[in-house]
């Protein structure tokens, strides 16, 4: 890395910047009650604006393993029989989400006059809400044991397990061509790969217990289980999917383990070092101009992805088993965007990557907005509605 100002040496030149990394999260974490993901993004901005990084190509390797690491970590919150019993319950309100956030803001693009990849990429940008946010969130306002929380958590999770898919598709999208063909070829290279992964956790996990067992205390260990996330993450590379789909898979091969509260111990420190890195990275990638790309578009995008989210949750609470009251909490709770849209919008360039960190941080500071007000928000309009009865 290299400063305009001095040449550093790379330590130095490290230091400075998880330093200010970390006085910039204090600050804006404890005194603007913003969350990390917004503050680190904010903060490559300014840097970007400002021209005082040249070379980010070491931001741009450590961010990407924090992505991979954080998807690792991910798979390992979920079994396979745990995926099946909340996919019964979350599934209608699911695909309401998945066919509300991609496919209508889809043909909204479409309709404005943006092209396939370009439509796609925004609705894929608008589906998911930011699970950072929202659990952190959660945990702050002691909101974690109310029953809309359980199904803010299922909706998170069904989000979380489309989201590998939808970034294989818009990379293969972004490609020469995509052929109905291709997008088939996306769910039998994720089948291989997920074969690949439940044989070798039954076999390495399984037969080599006893060999894993002996060092899974010794400080070595971090270096085979980031080698099993990187592993995989690489060969969802080769088989032209998304990284993070490998890195997932990966974790969820290690959720049925008797090492998981081990491994998360040891990968846990690594992630919170690097991730921050990926969201900096993005803050630097942004090429500002004096013009904000489709700026009506944007609008609009804006005030859809609070409606989609409204929906989701009065429509798809009501299904899940929520009142009223309880349905319309969880829809101004889901409406924050986060790490997922900068995962997407990082497929971005030009005026469209302007659009999507322009979107995505109006929608993180919306959506936290909306979620601190939804409890008095829901009581509110709830009260109003009877008393107009």
């Amino acid at each position: 890395i290299y400063m305009e100002v001095r040449s550093l040496n790379l330590p130095l030149s490290i230091g400075i910047i998880l330093f200010i990394l970390f006085a910039a999260a204090y600050f804006g974490i404890k005194v603007l009650k913003i969350p990390d993901v917004v503050i680190y993004i904010l903060f490559g901005a300014g840097i970007a604006l400002c021209g005082y990084i040249e070379d980010t190509k070491i931001i741009e390797v450590a961010g990407e393993i924090g992505l991979i690491l954080m998807f690792f970590l991910l798979g390992m919150k979920f079994s396979l029989k745990e995926i099946a019993a909340k996919g019964k319950k979350v599934w209608k309100p699911g695909v309401l989400d998945l066919v509300l956030g991609v496919g209508v803001t889809f043909c909204i693009c479409l309709l404005a006059g943006q092209d396939l990849f370009t439509s796609f990429l925004i609705g894929t940008l608008v589906y998911a809400t930011s699970s950072s946010i929202t659990v952190k969130l959660l945990e702050h306002k002691n909101r974690l044991e109310h029953k809309e929380s359980g199904y803010i958590l299922s909706i998170l999770i069904f989000e979380d397990l489309a989201a590998p898919i939808l970034i294989s598709i818009l990379i293969s999208l972004n490609s020469d061509g995509f052929t109905f063909t291709e997008f088939a070829m996306i769910f039998l290279k994720a089948g291989l790969l997920l074969g690949a992964a439940l044989l070798t956790g039954k076999w390495l996990f399984g037969k080599a217990h006893d060999l894993i067992d002996k060092f899974t205390h010794q400080d070595y260990f971090v270096i085979f289980v980031l080698g099993i996330a990187l592993l995989f993450g690489g060969l969802a590379l080769y088989l032209e999917l998304s990284e993070v789909i490998g890195a997932f898979l990966a974790g969820l091969m290690l959720s049925d383990t008797e090492f998981k509260v081990k491994v998360k111990e040891v990968v846990m420190p690594v992630r919170n070092l690097l991730l921050p890195f990926f969201f900096l990275n993005f803050g630097l990638s942004l090429e500002f101009t004096a013009d904000i790309p489709a700026l009506g578009l944007l609008a609009i995008i804006i005030i859809w992805s609070v409606l989609h989210k409204l929906i989701v949750g009065l429509a798809g609470g009501k299904l899940y088993g929520l009142n009223a009251e309880q349905s319309l909490q969880a829809g101004l709770s889901l409406t924050a965007r986060g790490e997922f849209s900068v995962i997407v919008a990082g497929i971005a360039a030009g005026g469209l990557k302007v659009f999507s960190g322009i979107y995505i941080l109006s929608a993180a500071l919306i959506g936290m907005v909306l979620f601190t007000l939804s409890p008095h928000v829901s009581k509110l309009i709830l009260k109003k509605k009877k008393q107009a009865a």
